[in-house]
């Protein structure tokens, strides 16, 4: 089994450096701490949680739940398109619930399904606070967590309460950007593909696009505005349709990458070039967005910052060393070759 002691020889740092950065000191350099999570995650190394937890006589266990309710405690969703930024949010979720000196734990469903009995499974096993991520507002247990005043952080969703709060990027101003990006490109008839305006990054998204055309003096063409699924095949779909129905739009602002490359391939199936035809914009810039043809101007959201954000927030209120605002992410529109001048009008 692996020690600290080799932990602290491979990152070349004494044993009590080693324990300060597992338990989250905030007294430890950057670097440091990097090095010393680096050495932990070379050889394996797994700190004696329940040793801590007994010593320190708190529990430093963290519960993470995914998505809306039917298959909300599993991994089932990640498989679709839609979810897939947030892969990489878990990744510096768990990066920093380990800087912090806390352990997560993905609990399964309950015996007792209700909304208490998942707080009280929750409570049976110690769990220090929550991290919930993009729960739908309909979700029950949202509420059992507030009234239970567990803390916890909810990324995605705006939720509040005495030991909670939440994490998101700001919808409006990053569709704003998209939409004056390309109204300064000269294209006036823009076409906007959500998701879903049920979800808060959907309707921020459309609200932030229609703000930016009525800025410009551009009524927003309802007709303009489609919804389909987050997934890339739904996409695909709603874009055929909207095609089949009107062409004179010059440019689509597609509310994920995964829909923008559904999207890309409906139009060129159809024909048109893109940009030379009909300028796309995704959002989330995941990787894929290099390896579109032509690679995919898309507006980037803090996955850093949003899964590091959350658990820095929660620890804040598991530990009650200062109150947790809420933490909304500035985003970037990253360009790239899918936009480009308007062309003439579609007909």
């Amino acid at each position: 089994m692996v020690t600290s002691e080799q932990v602290a020889r491979r990152a070349g740092v004494s044993q009590a450096t080693v324990s300060r950065v597992i338990n989250g000191s905030k007294y430890i350099s950057a670097e440091m701490r990097e090095r010393v999570l680096a050495a932990i995650n070379e050889l394996g190394y797994e700190p004696d949680m329940i040793a801590r937890n007994l010593v320190q006589r708190r529990s430093r266990v963290i519960a993470l739940n995914f998505f809306a309710t039917e298959d909300a405690l599993t991994f089932a969703k990640f498989g679709r398109t839609s979810k897939y930024f947030y892969l990489d949010v878990l990744k510096y979720i768990e990066l920093e619930a380990v800087s912090s000196g806390y352990d997560l734990l993905m609990p399964f469903r309950p015996r007792d399904e209700s909304p208490e009995g998942y707080v009280r499974s929750l409570q049976t096993r110690s769990v220090a606070g929550s991290i919930m991520l993009v729960p739908s507002p309909q979700d029950p247990r949202i509420q059992a967590l507030l009234g239970a005043e567990l803390p916890s952080v909810f990324i995605g969703s705006m939720i509040q309460g005495r030991a909670a709060t939440y994490v998101k990027s700001d919808h409006v101003d990053s569709a704003r950007q998209a939409t004056e990006h390309l109204l300064a490109l000269g294209h006036k008839r823009i076409a906007f593909l959500t998701g879903s305006t049920i979800d808060l990054s959907g309707l921020e998204r459309l609200l932030g696009c229609q703000q930016a055309l009525s800025q410009a003096g551009i009524a927003p063409d309802p007709g303009l505005v489609r919804h389909s699924g987050w997934n890339v095949d739904e996409a695909y779909e709603a874009a055929l349709v909207l095609l089949a129905e009107r062409r004179d739009f010059t440019a689509i602002v597609a509310g994920s990458d995964f829909m923008a490359i559904g999207i890309l391939r409906a139009l060129s199936e159809q024909g048109l070039r893109v940009p030379d035809d009909v300028s796309l914009i995704g959002f989330d810039d995941i990787e894929f967005c290099h390896y579109t043809t032509p690679p995919l101007t898309s507006v980037r959201q803090d996955r850093v910052a949003m899964g590091h954000g959350a658990v820095q927030r929660l620890v804040t209120m598991i530990e009650g060393t200062e109150e947790a605002s809420p933490l909304i992410l500035p985003t970037q529109l990253v360009v790239r070759k899918s936009t480009g001048p308007a062309s003439r009008d579609m007909h």
